[in-house]
């Protein structure tokens, strides 16, 4: 039960910071469609870089990995509330595309990128707790709360809550997050990564950079979509996340 409630809060937070975050600076730079494709840009490269992490961690042996993990857990922690500040509004002089990439490092940086990393780190903990057990319904978990955040946001965090409770509340929650990611990652026990299966054929470089290229193009699409309806229709919110809850639904089907 924790490793899903752990990745659930994971995947809840990790979706619903995205629109969050991206109303509150919209106003500062206008509201340019570029705010929100420049967000989702940044959000795509720090999501990449969190399952390079867990990738990375998963190669350390021993209590290691739970040490690693939790005290970047704690500076993540330590960043927040994730209310930008008023010194990062543009003065008309900045270019907006690196002051909103700055702007989102320093806020939102840190967290997301711990958040990113949860969903490979608690199933491969799972397997290692409960071996023989499936630790892909876990991302099925995953997946589904990610979707629960976009279509909540819209049609019930906007409009009910002030921008100012908005990041309160979802501090609190990361907050709670951290603590019970600590616990699993401190309790779960730890083996040597397991060895590559006897008779498996050998992951070539055309392997990898054709896996690279067929990801790649999904976000490629999905930043070119995106960018169109906010620059043709409207920039808002719930126009926003139509394409990424798409693009989520394609991990879910």
């Amino acid at each position: 039960m924790i490793y899903a409630a752990t990745i659930f809060l994971s995947s809840f937070l990790l979706f619903l910071v995205q629109p969050l975050i991206a109303r509150l600076i919209l106003p500062w730079f206008g509201g340019s469609a570029a705010v929100w494709t420049t967000c989702m840009l940044f959000f795509q490269v720090v999501l990449l870089a969190g399952y390079g992490y867990a990738h990375a961690l998963g190669k350390l042996r021993g209590k290691a990995q739970p040490i690693v993990h939790i005290i970047l857990l704690l500076a993540a922690a330590a960043t927040l509330p994730i209310m930008p500040a008023e010194s990062w509004k543009p003065t008309g002089e900045q270019e907006p595309i690196s002051r909103i990439l700055l702007l989102l490092g320093a806020t939102v940086g840190l967290p997301y990128f711990v958040l990113a990393s949860t969903s490979p780190l608690i199933q491969a903990w799972f397997s290692r707790a409960r071996p023989g057990e499936n630790p892909y319904r876990l991302f099925a978990l995953s997946n589904f709360a990610s979707l629960i955040a976009l279509l909540g946001y819209p049609f019930f965090v906007e409009p009910v809550f002030a921008a100012r409770e908005q990041v309160s509340l979802w501090s609190w929650f990361f907050a709670a997050f951290a603590i019970v990611c600590a616990v699993v990652a401190w309790r779960t026990p730890q083996a040597a990564p397991a060895a590559d299966a006897e008779g498996a054929a050998p992951i070539t470089r055309s392997d990898y950079v054709w896996w690279l290229s067929l990801s790649a193009s999904g976000s490629v699409l999905l930043l070119a979509v995106t960018n169109h309806l906010t620059q043709n229709v409207a920039s808002v919110p719930l126009l926003w996340l139509v394409p990424l809850t798409l693009y989520l639904a394609t991990f879910i089907i």
